[in-house]
């Protein structure tokens, strides 16, 4: 801006160089283009790699929280006689754990199975299958259902194992629920999902 004001020699001199300095800028810019588009994709590449970097990390961070936490629940496991707390604990923990809905297969339920159901979060529904309502667990269901959120049960005959559907995640029980750590029992985690286990009761 003063080269254009100032009217020396050394003025024009210099006003002459910036515009040789600007035709040599363009001509570099447009020789080279390829390689700043090539620069600017090295660029975007490497931010995206950032991110998935920063998203992996904090996925890694959670496993690793809950690893340390002990809320990993296992898949498979064995309870002695004896455990009881420790069996409760499992099973409430798996309760807890419960999104949308927790299915029961349980020929012998009685009250403190409902106790244990009724730690489930706000919203979750809860439906027990058993060989036989007595007029008994009926009554207990009933008196439940008034003061909690209610809980449905029906007769159904053809299982004998236990399984507990936690969402779409199905656990085999070999001990029925009011029975935990009384005597040994396993547990597994089964492949099939709580939809494939429904889609066989008629």
């Amino acid at each position: 801006m003063l080269s254009a004001v100032l009217r020396s020699q050394t003025a024009v001199s210099v006003s002459i160089q910036i515009m040789e300095a600007f035709v040599a800028m363009r001509r570099f810019l447009s020789s080279n283009a390829d390689m700043f588009q090539r620069l600017a994709i090295v660029e975007q590449n490497q931010l995206a790699l950032t991110a998935h970097q920063i998203e992996t990390d904090s996925k890694l961070d959670e496993v690793f929280r809950r690893l340390e936490s002990g809320n990993v629940a296992p898949t498979q496991g064995i309870f002695f006689d004896g455990q009881v707390f420790d069996a409760y604990t499992f099973v409430c923990d798996l309760i807890r754990s419960a999104k949308k809905q927790i299915i029961l297969f349980d020929n012998y339920v009685d009250d403190t199975v409902l106790t244990m159901l009724d730690k489930r979060m706000d919203g979750v529904s809860v439906r027990i299958l058993t060989k036989n309502i007595s007029r008994q667990l009926q009554l207990d269901i009933d008196r439940h259902n008034a003061q909690y959120p209610p809980l449905t049960a029906e007769v159904f005959p053809n299982s004998h194992d236990r399984f507990l559907c936690i969402d779409e995640t199905v656990y085999h029980i070999g001990a029925s629920l009011k029975d935990l750590g009384k005597k040994w029992f396993a547990f597994c985690q089964m492949e099939r999902s709580t939809s494939a286990l429904l889609a066989n009761i008629q």
